[in-house]
């Protein structure tokens, strides 16, 4: 019973390790098929399932050298110190042996594709590589690099399926994702402000004035974009509908929901748990992915 009870633990350590949690991120890969209304062609499909797989592999690789990077710092952190490195729960040379296994897995798979989505993949890698060795320590750099990783997902996303992404898609994703990371800092300093750590080289660069303008900045500008995204002509004629401005209601209550959750809880430090466990959260992006279905694929109005 004990030596099951460890396999199960060290199981855990091991999704914890490769953040499995974290792979919801590139589902933003999906995003091209499913605006497009590709979603039923299963070759395309199976595409951007592959593309999928490719990302999760390098993604988790991405993570495990970011936290080897990170562990000393992590130690301190409330949260990050129960990550398997901080913590020593996984051996590091483990860990980095299993880093090079994913990298290489992923491009292999990645390579299954159009050599587009390949160098797509390689400029995701060599970016991220670039972030974990020290670029996350350069001051809105750090933001920008991380929403820049979402926008490579949805243009790979865009390759591997071989459909066309409206330029308003890219913009509202590129805003979408850096206010999730923004609000991230914004827990940052509020720990910082509570205890004194400095759980971030760059959180003397950022104080609560300057995130909570630029948070409501990217607010209005992700409402601006989506809705011009909706009625775009270019959308409106290649989807061929009028209608789908009618989900930007769940779009404008999700995102006044993750406001209050980050301005008035003030528990924006992880947006994956915050996608996990808010049922509020829950309901909006179930309906709203059920109205832009109806829209899309049932009622074609």
């Amino acid at each position: 019973m004990v030596y099951w009870l460890d396999q199960i633990t060290w199981l855990k350590n091991f999704a914890k390790l490769i953040r499995v949690k974290d792979w919801i991120k590139n589902s933003f890969l999906f995003i091209p098929i499913f605006f497009s209304g590709e979603l039923y062609n299963i070759e395309k499909l199976l595409d951007v399932l592959t593309a999928f797989i490719s990302f999760c592999l390098v993604s988790s690789a991405i993570y495990i050298l970011n936290d080897f990077k990170d562990k000393d710092e992590d130690k301190l952190h409330p949260f990050k110190k129960y990550r398997p490195l901080a913590a020593g729960v996984i051996n590091t040379n483990f860990a980095l042996g299993l880093m090079v296994v994913l990298l290489v897995a992923g491009t292999l798979v990645g390579l299954q594709l159009s050599g587009w989505f390949s160098l797509i993949l390689v400029i995701y890698i060599l970016m991220n590589i670039g972030y974990s060795l020290g670029l996350k320590k350069i001051s809105i750099v750090d933001l920008i690099i991380v929403a820049m990783g979402f926008i490579l997902r949805v243009i790979a996303g865009g390759v591997a399926a071989q459909v066309s992404i409206s330029r308003w898609l890219v913009i509202m994703v590129f805003l979408l994702s850096l206010f999730i990371v923004v609000t991230k800092r914004r827990d940052d300093i509020l720990e910082f402000i509570k205890t004194g750590k400095v759980l971030r080289t760059t959180i003397h660069h950022y104080n609560l004035d300057f995130v909570n303008t630029i948070i409501s900045m990217l607010s209005g500008m992700i409402i601006l974009a989506y809705m011009l995204y909706t009625i775009s002509p270019e959308v409106v004629e290649r989807l061929d509908s009028q209608y789908l401005y009618l989900t930007g209601i769940f779009v404008v209550t999700g995102l006044i929901r993750y406001l209050q959750i980050i301005l008035v809880e003030n528990s924006g430090g992880s947006p994956v748990n915050i996608i996990y466990n808010d049922r509020f959260i829950h309901i909006t992006i179930i309906l709203w992915l059920v109205s832009f279905y109806t829209i899309l694929y049932i009622l074609k109005i």
